[in-house]
């Protein structure tokens, strides 16, 4: 069969193929993935360089679909290709338990790269993936030169644009001089509202420019226009790419073709039917894959084995330095927490003094043992203390640093560490914590993801002081503890600072946060026959008592509040046990029993500097739960505690009266 009709049969295949599913599942979006299968079809059988039988191939190109939405589009691609994506996968498109759910799931179907849906993200994560790129090259070498090349080929919507995330990552991607990242921008000039005109009437390729990208435009349904874009583009040096793509949604679709209705939901049989005709396919033959449409996705992954080959012979050929920096990147092994903490807690001060300096102290101690850690701030590095010592910093050309500087853009910051992380980093991105919610969304996604990115919250409660209600965060420490599989860690002294790090250095399935101080805590007594290592069983007794009134449960800077209000509780005959809680998520592991023997006492109280309902999970109907319901104030600290109730004799007058 002729190349160009080979080509012809397989975009075809994907458009009816998406279609298809989505009649089938009665949901989803069939138009996008009918606008862009030539592109699509393009990038797989002429530019991405992979292997559908070794999809974890680390330098592999990566293709992102950040309009998850047309996740049907990569579904059928990935079939074509030769992924373990089968046709009856496909004919289950959105049901129960497959592989082929609404928007891409990242380890839960080979070949997606990242999960996607939540507009805006994927670019972000591209931008990371991007870098990782960059910064693998720099560190893993051989005679031949770096051993990490790839390039990443992102799609991307009108919504993903006008999304604030994707301008974000856009603009540090720009600034770094990502020239192995392009996104396809589908200029299809429709929304669900309708005409992108009601909205969005801005010159997008002047807005990178702007950002320092290189831009090329293509009509997006003839194959040589874009080929023409994507050669100039691949052959740019040192700016990352955009073309904008003018296609047609639900193209062939006879009344639904460049209206909203093509967007979100099935075209119906009778579209369907008179857009197979009118590409020249049989109407009434559904999920159709004829023999020539695989030929173009075999052949190029034939083209593409020799050079697969060679590089698998440089890996293994690996030795010394380079053999080390690889391992270290890809190869690593999770270190061992309670391991690891006993490293750290060498030499570690106990003296009073804010957790983010102590835990800035662990970082770097722990930064040279693991050399895949890289990360930096939202402009808040001397503030959050998050710098990597004598590690150099990333920038315009220059990749062989540790230190990231993200600027003020918190949500770019972490779909970027997202990137970074699904590539072979250990991210970590800091801010204060007021500003978490600016990049919850990445956060979550990190989560969902079950990938290892760690954030580092500073400033966490309202005696950061003057700077007032807008800076204090209130309700921010359970809004982070209600996202699922995320560990939310508030120290209260060096050994809990020492425990936090260990923790999120050995979890290789999750993100951790660390939620720290800048005002300095007291120090706490260590019990008689304290081990740290209980530190990671997220709450440990810091006084024992048994038999006790009360059981006291604090975290962070709230746990020097509760020793105290002990001391004085005893004074009024009152036995206080004193429990710190450095990370719930931690404890709702432990069994039933531990839990239960921690938290012994007649009633248990909660004590923090934040929103109060979450904490009756942990204080049952008949406890107390201490701590702020109302937005702070502009004062100093101690002025702050004492007018808001964070004090010990406020705690005591809450219980004794």
């Amino acid at each position: 069969m002729a190349g160009s009709e080979a080509f012809e049969q397989a975009v075809h295949t994907v458009q009816f193929l998406s279609a298809d599913a989505v009649q089938r599942a009665n949901s989803g979006h069939p138009g996008t993935p009918m606008a862009l299968a030539g592109i699509t079809v393009e990038l797989f059988t002429r530019w991405l360089r992979y292997q559908p039988n070794d999809p974890a191939w680390p330098n592999r190109d990566r293709f992102i679909l950040s309009c998850g939405h047309a996740s049907m589009l990569l579904y059928s691609v990935l079939h074509l290709a030769g992924y373990d994506v089968s046709l009856d996968d496909i004919k289950a498109f959105r049901q129960w338990n497959s592989k082929t759910p609404g928007h891409p799931e990242y380890g839960h179907t080979p070949g997606v790269e990242t999960t996607t849906g939540p507009l805006g993200q994927g670019v972000g994560n591209a931008v990371g993936i991007a870098l990782s790129s960059k910064l693998s090259a720099e560190r893993v070498r051989d005679a031949e030169g770096p051993l990490f090349d790839y390039r990443v080929f992102a799609l991307a919507s009108d919504g993903d644009l006008m999304e604030g995330v994707a301008a974000e990552s856009a603009s540090i991607a720009g600034h770094l001089g990502l020239s192995n990242l392009v996104v396809i921008y589908d200029d299809n000039r429709i929304t669900i509202d309708g005409s992108t005109d009601i909205t969005f009437t801005e010159d997008v390729g002047k807005r990178f420019e702007s950002y320092g990208w290189f831009v090329q435009r293509a009509d997006g349904h003839d194959p040589e226009s874009v080929r023409a874009a994507l050669t100039a583009c691949v052959a740019e040096q040192g700016r990352p790419s955009l073309i904008i793509a003018r296609t047609h949604i639900g193209i062939g679709a006879p009344t639904k073709q460049d209206t909203p209705d093509a967007h979100g939901a099935p075209l119906g049989e009778e579209e369907i039917r008179g857009a197979k005709r009118a590409a020249g396919w049989p109407e009434d033959e559904t999920f159709r894959i004829p023999s020539g449409a695989r030929e173009p996705f075999s052949a190029h992954t034939e083209r593409e084995r020799a050079g697969y080959d060679a590089w698998q012979k440089r890996r293994a050929a690996l030795t010394g330095d380079a053999l080390a920096a690889y391992q270290a990147l890809i190869e690593r092994p999770a270190p061992n927490a309670e391991q690891l903490l006993t490293e750290l807690l060498t030499g570690l001060s106990k003296e009073p003094d804010a957790t983010r300096s102590i835990a800035a102290k662990v970082q770097n101690a722990l930064a040279a043992r693991l050399p895949a850690l890289v990360g930096g701030s939202a402009d808040l590095a001397g503030s959050c203390k998050t710098t990597l010592k004598g590690a150099g910093d990333v920038a315009p050309g220059a990749f062989s640093g540790r230190n990231l500087h993200f600027g003020i853009r918190e949500h770019g910051m972490g779909a970027v560490m997202n990137g970074l992380a699904l590539s072979g980093f250990i991210p970590y991105g800091s801010t204060f914590l007021i500003f978490s919610d600016y990049m919850r969304p990445s956060i979550r996604l990190s989560a969902l993801m079950e990938q290892q990115a760690i954030y580092v919250f500073t400033h966490d409660s309202v005696l950061l002081g003057e700077d007032g209600p807008t800076h204090q965060p209130i309700e921010q420490l359970w809004a982070l503890r209600l996202i699922p599989n995320l560990h939310v860690f508030r120290p209260a002294n060096a050994a809990e600072c020492a425990a936090a790090w260990a923790h999120a250095a050995a979890r290789t399935q999750g993100p951790t946060a660390l939620v720290l101080s800048r005002q300095k805590l007291p120090a706490l007594p260590e019990p008689a026959g304290f081990n740290p290592t209980q530190i990671l069983n997220g709450a440990y007794p810091v006084v024992e008592a048994e038999s006790a009134d009360y059981c006291l449960i604090a975290s962070g800077s709230e746990v020097g509040v509760a020793l105290e209000a002990a001391r004085l509780l005893g004074e009024r005959g009152k036995v206080a046990r004193v429990v710190s809680a450095p990370c719930l998520e931690l404890f709702e592991q432990q069994p039933e029993a531990v839990q239960q023997r921690v938290l012994r006492g007649a009633v248990r109280v909660s004590l923090e500097a934040g929103r109060t309902p979450p904490w009756r999970r942990w204080v049952g109907d008949t406890g107390r739960t201490l701590g702020l319901d109302r937005f702070g104030a502009s004062a100093p600290d101690q002025v702050l505690a004492e007018q808001l109730g964070l004090t010990a004799a406020h705690v005591v007058r809450e219980l004794l009266g």
